[in-house]
């Protein structure tokens, strides 16, 4: 994993390092990719700029783990490019209950309580993901940044959603007839929910 943080790259434009050009990450690049990210959709290039000193950029390459069922809670991440897999452990060993793909927001809750993360996630190829730091998203509110309570707003809406999302899918698996449709059905709630932590 190669980690670079935005505050390096911002004013000049010129500061940028090699490694970085490679991934071809701009500030730009980078402001316009967060408004078009579901997270960050109702925010305005204004408010991203406000919280882009925060934002490391990491690069994985395929097999490397971003952390482990377990790990503290200490960052959420916005996958940039690339693909993960979202592995559960269980009785069998680690089991793939998702994937996700770009713009995926993935650990937001632990922004929220600092829980251990409740999944593994581990890159399936060469990727690279936005990483913000629990701790600096905190000060941001601690300070008081409208932006910091806009982004808390949106992880309240989505949560919400998938609250009802979720009650909605168990409530039909009352009524499933075979197991293995509430199994599957389950594997498919669970997956979703431990993306988020």
């Amino acid at each position: 994993m190669v980690t670079w943080q935005m505050e390096s790259l911002i004013p000049p434009v010129q500061q940028f390092t090699e490694e970085i050009m490679a991934i071809k990450v701009t500030r730009e690049r980078l402001i316009t990719f967060l408004l078009e990210t579901p997270m960050f959709e109702k925010l305005v290039p204004s408010e991203i700029m406000e919280i882009i000193h925060i934002v490391g950029i990491e690069q994985y390459q395929a097999g490397d783990v971003v952390f482990r069922e377990g790990d503290t809670g200490d960052a959420w991440y916005v996958l940039y490019r690339g693909a993960i897999d979202v592995l559960k452990h269980g009785a069998t060993g680690e089991k793939k209950i998702t994937e996700l793909g770009p713009q995926a927001c993935f650990g937001e809750i632990s922004i929220l309580d600092g829980s251990p993360r409740s999944a593994t996630i581990r890159v399936t190829e060469d990727s690279v993901a936005f990483r913000i730091p629990r701790e600096a998203f905190g000060e941001l509110l601690d300070d008081d940044h409208l932006v910091a309570y806009k982004l808390l707003h949106q992880m309240a809406i989505l949560l919400a959603e998938r609250q009802r999302t979720t009650t909605l899918r168990l409530s039909e698996l009352l009524n499933a007839s075979e197991i293995t449709e509430v199994h599957k059905g389950i594997m498919s709630i669970v997956g979703e929910s431990s993306v988020r932590e």
